[in-house]
């Protein structure tokens, strides 16, 4: 079970297929991407590379990306992508951890050398070019073979409260991912194309799999990012795209439709699906974005600990405004996707009835093997086959799950739990205001008060008596900030999630 076949069997069934595109440059078809694959995978191992040696790919989007990474998997060896926006001595501390052996990188994020590795590769140099020169016949270059629970993928998570984790993602966990986006996400057809504009060491290249499946099309652009005009202009060009999504991506491109005067009709010659993810989509922004650009979203919850696969809210779900509980639904991450099961639990793992708070629990096929040299983190993450996921919510009767917090974020107040997210929510439909995050800050009286970080819209601020009323109007008193703390800007990680570790300590001191 290598994924590498899945680029074999595309090679021979749709050899000539343009596949791979750079911008609007065709950059390889099926039968090209495989020659030059399997080239380095040859080479790779003529260097004294073995299955399940570890390959650092440190780059930003590149259509390059993609051939070492099945070149890599052909080889047997295991890909650790890495986010291009993480420090060097960040990924020195990986480097270490994987006790990886290469690195492929790019310049313009790594211009130096990283300690700890045998070889270092520029993947646009002509060294990287001889690596990947086409083999004549790459049927004659054998895959390695790999069983189910063999390691593919080493994911290291964001870190945001420490040194991150090494999820260990086998062949068996991808593939499942794969399959599972047929029947739970999307169809997919050889006339489809995906862009690669979220950072593709994450989800948006895991998708890359289901769409090989499908032999669609892979399109990075060529700011190798996020630039909403280029991206309706590429789906103009080339068939309307799908792409993964972390909301703030979703945000942008609805502000940019929003002020070209770009409607639903023009949003649907761009895009076919945005699936989004990684971070809260609060109800007011996906409102906002249905009425913009229509119904072409999805929602999918999961973690890097089962890679894109928990929950689904479908097109059908989200775009359904006539169901009597559409607005419940809009604000749920949806039900349980088929390979899994999902359940909310207490603290001794007893499931809790529909409604009633608890954390989160995942068992299925896309459920990591473990953290990598880590048994201690997988001993508490994994008990009896279930994930933990350290998120906390609720299902409903029919199975729709709404998320309320990371368990870490809730905060007690006067003896009552608070959810963040769900101030958050109710402030965010205030006028003027763009972005909001809460957190919580020690009080001597309370415990905890509420603090809300709020980024405004351009034009007058709101005040702070306004943001008070317009809470005080929806939410229990007790809910509502005590404090308001107006910014410039969110602290977020590299994925586009909210740093609210550093919001806390800016709390804390009153800053």
């Amino acid at each position: 079970m290598n994924l590498a076949q899945l680029l074999a069997r595309q090679a021979r069934v749709a050899p000539d297929r343009p596949t791979v595109f750079d911008g609007l440059r065709p950059w390889a078809s099926h039968a090209q991407w495989a020659a030059r694959s399997a080239g380095i995978a040859q080479r790779l191992r003529e260097a004294g590379l073995a299955p399940g040696d570890r390959v650092v790919l440190f780059m930003r989007n590149h259509p390059r990306y993609l051939e070492l990474l099945w070149g890599a998997w052909w080889a047997g060896l295991v890909a650790v992508p890495v986010n291009a926006k993480l420090h060097p001595a960040e990924v020195e501390w990986i480097i270490g951890d994987a006790q990886a052996r290469w690195a492929f990188v790019t310049r313009d994020v790594a211009p130096g050398l990283l300690r700890g590795l045998e070889r270092q590769v520029d993947a646009e140099s002509a060294e990287a070019g001889s690596l990947l020169s086409p083999v004549t016949d790459w049927r004659q270059v054998p895959i390695a073979e790999r069983g189910p629970d063999d390691l593919a993928w080493l994911f290291y998570t964001s870190g945001t409260t420490g040194r991150p984790k090494g999820v260990m993602l086998t062949h068996r966990n991808l593939t499942t991912m794969g399959l599972t986006y047929f029947v739970d996400v999307d169809e997919v057809t050889a006339d489809d194309a995906i862009v690669y504009a979220a950072p593709m060491s994450h989800g948006c290249g895991l998708y890359a799999i289901p769409h090989l499946m499908a032999g669609a099309r892979h399109v990075v652009p060529a700011s190798g990012g996020v630039d909403p005009a280029e991206l309706f202009a590429l789906g103009r060009e080339l068939a309307p795209l799908s792409t993964f999504a972390a909301p703030t991506i979703v945000r942008r491109l609805v502000d940019h439709a929003e002020a070209a005067g770009l409607g639903p009709d023009d949003a649907a010659r761009s895009f076919k699906t945005v699936v989004y993810g990684g971070a809260p989509m609060y109800l007011a922004d996906i409102r906002r974005a249905l009425q913009v650009m229509g119904p072409r979203f999805v929602q999918i919850y999961g973690q890097g600990e089962t890679p894109m696969v928990a929950t689904a809210l479908s097109r059908h779900h989200i775009a359904d405004a006539t169901h009597p509980r559409h607005l419940e639904r809009l604000g749920s991450v949806g039900v349980a996707q088929t390979p899994v099961q999902v359940r909310v639990a207490d603290e001794q793992g007893r499931d809790l009835p529909a409604g009633e708070i608890g954390e989160v629990l995942v068992r299925g096929d896309t459920v990591m093997a473990g953290y990598w040299r880590n048994p201690g983190a997988t001993a508490a993450a994994v008990r009896d086959g279930w994930l933990w996921t350290g998120d906390v919510g609720s299902l409903d009767a029919d199975g729709f799950l709404t998320l309320k917090d990371r368990s870490k974020d809730l905060l007690i107040s006067g003896g009552s739990n608070i959810y963040p997210r769900e101030v958050e929510e109710v402030l965010l439909t205030a006028p003027g205001v763009a972005e909001v995050a809460v957190v919580g800050a020690p009080d001597p009286e309370w415990g905890e008060v509420v603090v809300a970080f709020v980024v405004a819209r351009p034009g007058p601020s709101p005040s702070e008596a306004a943001l008070d009323a317009h809470c005080l109007e929806r939410i229990a008193r007790f809910k509502r900030p005590k404090r308001y703390v107006f910014v410039d800007a969110l602290p977020k990680n590299h994925y586009g999630k909210v740093l609210k570790t550093e919001l806390r300590e800016r709390a804390r001191a009153g800053t």
